[in-house]
């Protein structure tokens, strides 16, 4: 029998240490010593259980990635409310001193800063109320550490994250897949994958339709609002600078970020590997020739064309990154 495979667990939160001889593949049994370090010992364990145990490092991979993204999109929430609050403080005691002359103008832009104060310090407050108050929960009485998203922080998260990679892809060396097996889980895989881009394609969509809007909208208030030709600082004045502004930056995000052929390219995808799905559950197209004794044939076929569709996705997304004057023409999406 070979040499065991030790793998470092001293923060990795998974099972990980492992040996293979002949047909006998090792697991180890992981005890607690003093001073939190952590003792491994190996027993023998059969390969489905050993897949068993991949499948929960598998998952705990997953939760660590999505309390990564949670915590990431709250502290950016949390940023901007916080500097917002620190501002319109300063902003308030600014314009009371530049307009203090002008009553209907300084009461306007102190009701303005006073909403943007309150619902920034809300946010603030209600943020650090609800991360303290889940930070710890008793059970049966006792204190325990809250989810991991509230109870570690990001640096924690991004740590153990890495290590269990680290782990799942070196277990995975010790536990070879067969590749119908394989193919089978990349089959069922495909599902997220194809909602992940009708979910994308949506967002994309949703952007550029409001982008748009905005500066059908502003281009025609903007017209109208200078035609009355402001002579003086006012209202008006203040709008048609905002309004420009804001045109200006629609167009410039819309040119440049592209949203409406990121959208149209995902959802092209989605549905052309969404046919491909059908047609290999049904047996039409491609895939009719196959019959019940052909199914490994069927499905490196299906993987293959699936695999070109999704190569082409993120060709075309290169090329959208791409300055316009470097990028390969492209097929142009509809109107």
């Amino acid at each position: 029998m070979g040499h065991p495979v030790v793998l470092d667990l001293s923060r990795s939160t998974g099972f990980l240490c492992g040996a293979i001889g002949q047909r006998t593949i090792l697991a180890p049994k992981i005890v607690a010593e003093a001073g939190a370090k952590l003792t491994i010992h190996t027993q023998a364990t059969s390969p489905s259980e050993l897949r068993a145990m991949i499948w929960r490092l598998q998952k705990q991979v997953r939760e660590a990635e999505e309390d990564l993204a949670w915590k990431k999109r709250r502290g950016i929430r949390f940023g901007i409310a916080l500097a917002l609050t620190l501002l319109s403080i300063p902003g308030l005691v600014a314009w009371s001193s530049f307009h203090a002359k002008d009553h209907s103008l300084l009461m306007s832009g102190r009701a303005v800063l006073i909403l943007v104060l309150v619902v920034s310090a809300v946010v603030v407050i209600g943020t650090l109320l609800i991360h303290l108050q889940r930070r710890t929960e008793f059970v049966d009485h006792v204190e325990q550490p809250g989810p991991s998203r509230y109870s570690k922080s990001g640096t924690e998260l991004r740590e153990e994250l890495r290590d269990n990679r680290d782990a799942l892809r070196r277990l995975n060396t010790l536990a070879p897949t067969p590749l119908r097996e394989r193919r089978s889980l990349y089959r069922e895989e495909l599902t997220e994958v194809v909602a992940q881009y009708q979910r994308e394609g949506r967002k994309y969509r949703r952007v550029h339709n409001a982008l748009q809007s905005l500066v059908m909208i502003g281009s025609t208030t903007m017209t109208t609002l200078a035609a009355l030709e402001a002579k003086e600082w006012n209202w008006l004045t203040i709008s048609v600078i905002s309004l420009g502004f804001s045109v200006t930056l629609a167009s410039a995000f819309t040119g440049y970020y592209k949203y409406r052929e990121r959208s149209y390219f995902l959802r092209q995808t989605s549905d052309a590997i969404e046919e491909e799905m059908n047609a290999l559950t049904l047996g039409v197209g491609e895939y009719a020739r196959f019959g019940q004794d052909d199914a490994d044939q069927a499905m490196a076929l299906f993987t293959s064309r699936v695999e070109a569709l999704r190569n082409e996705q993120r060709r075309r997304e290169q090329q959208l990154d791409q300055p316009a004057d470097q990028a390969a023409p492209l097929s142009v999406p509809p109107v």
